[in-house]
């Protein structure tokens, strides 16, 4: 097993190994939390862009169709009924008009969900979280072991005269 600098587990490293190794993984959490905002983000956008799909299609149905429709129900309503040809043609805008409500109201759930949405506000405080545990986080201390080869210096107080 070793370290991801390639050095053997329970090897002393240098600092600037070190240094490199957290610089490494700080990087590696930052693109990760990156991809995340980013994944989110697509999502919540699809979301929104199916939804204003609903509205247009609610909108052209209602206005390119009214016509059209308007007037095949009109007469399918007075041939089968024999009522009088006006109530015919409100039954018609009214069954139109159902419709569109109908998809409009599909066009407001998928914009409740896009609204729900929190993908760049999780990332957000996640990376804040993750940036509290750095700033709070101490080096372990390390026990200074006596080294043969370096004579001891004793420390000699100064005076400021």
């Amino acid at each position: 097993m070793s370290a991801p600098d390639g050095s053997p587990v329970g090897a002393e490293r240098s600092i600037g190994q070190l240094f490199a190794s957290a610089t490494a993984e700080m990087s590696a959490l930052v693109h990760d939390e990156i991809a995340l905002a980013k994944a989110q983000l697509k999502q919540d956008v699809k979301r929104g862009a199916t939804s204003g799909g609903a509205f247009t299609v609610a909108a052209v149905l209602l206005l390119f169709s009214l016509p059209m429709l308007n007037f095949a129900l009109a007469y399918g309503i007075r041939t089968w009924s024999h009522w009088n040809l006006a109530i015919c043609f409100l039954l018609s805008f009214a069954a139109n008009v159902l419709v569109a409500v109908v998809l409009a109201l599909v066009g407001v759930l998928f914009a409740k969900k896009a609204k729900q949405g929190k993908g760049p506000q999780k990332v957000a405080a996640s990376m804040k979280e993750t940036a509290g545990v750095l700033q709070n986080a101490k080096p372990h201390p390390r026990p200074e072991l006596p080294r043969d080869d370096v004579p001891a210096i004793e420390a000699v107080a100064r005076s400021t005269s």
